[in-house]
């Protein structure tokens, strides 16, 4: 079982037993899962262990934890070891200035969040120049003190006068009292309790504003011109907008909240009762918080609203991203991909059913050329000469006039076998122009290779996807306005639980796909294509360890991902992990069965009548473990996609014209976000389904009800030709009205 070493590093330092332990209680709490769960967990992480390895191969330790979970728990206690490094670094820089005490001590090791931290190192923190230290450089703290000390006589000026230096630089006595205020507003200002209260304040009774700075110009940002909604409201896709619309000098955003009722909460803990200072006291706390207060806490609320959005942002963006790449792949058919254009032409690739490139061309049925009699007769050369099923059509420009001639040419030919498909086009371009596909393609220019992306989308989307920088796929919504680490992280994830959710046949991988196996990097699935290129098909998953740069912790954490479909050893075509073949031998010898019965109907109804409780104690085994193993013997080389439904194949097309409202359509939803998904139809744009009209019951979020990739039936309620918007629901018009 993993254990977690005695001192665990972080940065410079260790974290001691206590601490980390400390930090296992906290997240066990925060996410309601077991002491054991977590520790075993962070411990395996400690060890180098994947989370693809650790959710597949280690259930029994873990409590069975999902990827999502052990995500959490990763994520959590990345954020919370860094928490304890902040934590020992402000207690060292406070010490230092030899103001360190027990109580400031304790409240620092108590934070939970890195914004209490800050809010109690910050009266220690070394400032620029303000006018609370150049006060305090003119000697007027100790009036600052009598002011604090809240006298019940005496005359503030009088107490100032005390204080008028011209050498110094106070030349009267309201000088001398205006730096005492000075020094005292900074000093509220930095009270941790006091900074707490004001942001909690502000984001529960804060108004989010947002003016147009030219009313007169037209943009994309006209509804939010004069708006305003209570800033704990707002969903994530309007704060990203206002965001954008400022950042593009279009609106004017500010976060407004009303000042009395925070005047008197600092009141209650500054002013004692009354004194001869009191008037004076409600004047510095005005001050304190217009000119220190409200400023830094606006863009502290402001960024947490922000952050929050960016998280659903990537959030969606990473759903659909999967939803995208786990695409069924559509098998056993020549396919004839069209990146479509208009001045330079369509550029078409046909690919045969394993992905081969068998030809290029270049047709001119679209404006301004309008070759359509050339161009049909091209499409019809090709699809005779490689007996082509399906036509694949990228979504970008003038894809809907290259369909509409795809359309004609099938109407032409009366061939029941063949059909057209649109797929999701983005990234393609950026694909064609990379050292990748250069690789791939020296002889082919980028629009070429575009065409043979495309295509090869339909047939293996996973395979092909990863050949693109995850981000250039575009399947969210404001992408580009969240942090790209955050997203280039979130989204790299998502791609290596996909890749290893279905798993790689070595004997076919790109380097790209092999990259996003469990434990493999770039440079080690170079080496594997490559050694793979030198010696011919691997035989056996045994051959990897012969790899160069794949030592034992590689092997062990990527072997159960990778498969060898007609190798030496039957097992090696199956997710089992090679630890637990021994487990599989003695399974077969008490079941007299040989490993060449694999994949036989006969082995299958064995396995399926075994009683997996009392078989794992015989075996000596884990309980999830033998049920994945008995799952992948009875279904040996499975692909989990192949379980989805498979898009709709189209032979006519639908114009926006075509439409009526009540009318009955089926489509794929192609991209999902806050308010609603978006589905195509077969008509130039796709149509919006609003997130109240998914389904008849409440629905929390659009991707409770669908992902990218769902074939829909949905009905038209709107259409706009103008603006080429269609509005659908998938409230069946027929059942809604009784229910």
């Amino acid at each position: 079982m993993a254990q977690l070493d005695e001192n665990v590093e972080v940065g410079q330092g260790k974290l001691t037993p206590e601490v980390l332990e400390r930090i296992i209680v906290q997240i066990s709490k925060e996410l309601s899962l077991s002491l054991k769960q977590v520790r075993t967990t962070v411990g395996l992480l400690d060890e180098g262990n994947t989370i693809p390895f650790i959710a597949r191969y280690r259930k029994e330790m873990t409590g069975e934890l999902d990827e999502n979970q052990l995500r959490d728990i990763e994520e959590r206690v990345h954020y919370l070891r860094n928490l304890e490094e902040r934590k020992r670094e402000v207690i060292r820089i406070i010490a230092e200035q030899d103001k360190l005490t027990t109580e400031l001590e304790s409240s620092i090791n108590k934070a939970v969040k890195l914004q209490e931290v800050e809010d109690l190192y910050r009266p220690y923190r070394q400032k620029r120049k303000t006018r609370a230290s150049v006060a305090k450089e003119k000697g007027l703290e100790p009036l600052a003190v009598w002011v604090l000390s809240q006298p019940k006589q005496g005359d503030p000026l009088a107490e100032a006068a005390k204080f008028v230096d011209a050498d110094k630089g106070v030349e009267t006595a309201d000088d001398a009292l205006q730096g005492a205020m000075d020094i005292i507003a900074e000093q509220i200002a930095d009270e941790a309790p006091v900074r707490a209260w004001v942001r909690r304040y502000t984001m529960d009774q804060g108004t989010m504003i947002s003016e147009a700075k030219s009313p007169e110009e037209e943009s994309v940002y006209e509804m939010y011109y004069n708006y305003r909604e209570p800033a704990k409201k707002m969903p994530p896709h309007r704060i990203l907008a206002m965001n954008r619309g400022e950042r593009e000098n279009v609106l004017k955003v500010t976060l407004e909240v009303e000042a009395e009722p925070i005047h008197r909460y600092i009141a209650s803990r500054f002013i004692k009762g009354q004194s001869s200072v009191e008037a004076l006291l409600h004047t510095v706390i005005a001050d304190a918080y217009k000119r220190l207060i409200a400023p830094s806490i606006e863009r502290e609320v402001r960024g947490e609203l922000t952050e929050k959005a960016e998280n659903q942002a990537i959030s969606i963006f990473a759903g659909n991203l999967r939803s995208l790449l786990l695409q069924p792949p559509v098998r056993g058919k020549n396919v004839l991909g069209v990146d479509p254009a208009y001045r330079t032409g369509c550029k078409l690739a046909v690919v045969d059913d394993t992905g081969k490139l068998l030809e290029v061309a270049v047709t001119y049925p679209t404006p301004p050329n309008n070759k359509k009699q050339e161009a049909a007769a091209k499409f019809n050369e090709l699809i005779d000469k490689y007996a082509v099923e399906l036509i694949v059509i990228g979504n970008g420009t003038a894809s809907r006039e290259s369909e509409q001639f795809v359309a004609e040419v099938i109407a032409q030919r009366q061939d029941k076998e063949l059909a057209y498909l649109i797929v999701n086009e983005a990234g393609a371009s950026v694909y064609s122009a990379s050292k990748l596909a250069q690789e791939e393609f020296p002889d082919l220019d980028v629009a070429e290779r575009s065409a043979v992306s495309i295509a090869r989308r339909i047939q293996d989307p996973l395979a092909e996807l990863v050949k693109i920088e995850p981000k250039a796929i575009g399947v969210g919504q404001y992408q580009h306005d969240v942090t790209q680490k955050n997203l280039d992280e979130s989204l790299k994830t998502v791609v290596e639980s996909a890749v290893n959710h279905v798993g790689v046949d070595v004997n076919t991988a790109s380097p790209a796909l092999l990259s996003y196996v469990s434990g493999v990097n770039a440079t080690t699935a170079k080496n594997i294509v490559k050694f793979r290129e030198e010696n011919g098909k691997f035989k056996s998953r045994k051959q990897l360890q012969k790899v160069p740069r794949l030592g034992a912790k590689t092997f062990e954490q990527c072997i159960g991902f990778l498969r060898i479909s007609e190798g030496d050893y039957p097992l090696d075509r199956t997710p089992i992990h090679p630890e637990s073949y021994d487990v599989v031998n003695r399974l077969f010898q008490e079941l007299r069965v040989e490993l060449s019965q694999l994949g036989s109907k006969e082995l299958a109804a064995k396995l399926a009548a075994l009683e997996p409780e009392t078989l794992a104690v015989e075996l000596g085994v884990g309980l999830p473990t033998l049920r994945d193993i008995l799952d992948s013997l009875q279904r040996p080389g499975r692909d989990p996609r192949e379980e989805l439904p498979l898009p709709i194949f189209r032979t006519d097309v639908l114009k926006i014209e075509d439409l009526a409202p009540g009318m009955e359509l089926q489509g794929t939803v192609r991209n999902v976000i806050d308010f609603g998904a978006f589905v195509d139809i077969g008509i130039k744009n796709d149509g919006l389904v609003h997130i109240s009209q998914l389904s008849n019951g409440f629905v929390k979020h659009p991707m409770d009800i669908v992902s990218i990739g769902d074939n829909v039936t949905v009905w038209v309620l709107s259409v706009d030709i103008n603006k080429g918007r269609v509005g659908l629901t998938m409230r069946d018009p027929g059942k809604s009205a009784n229910q």
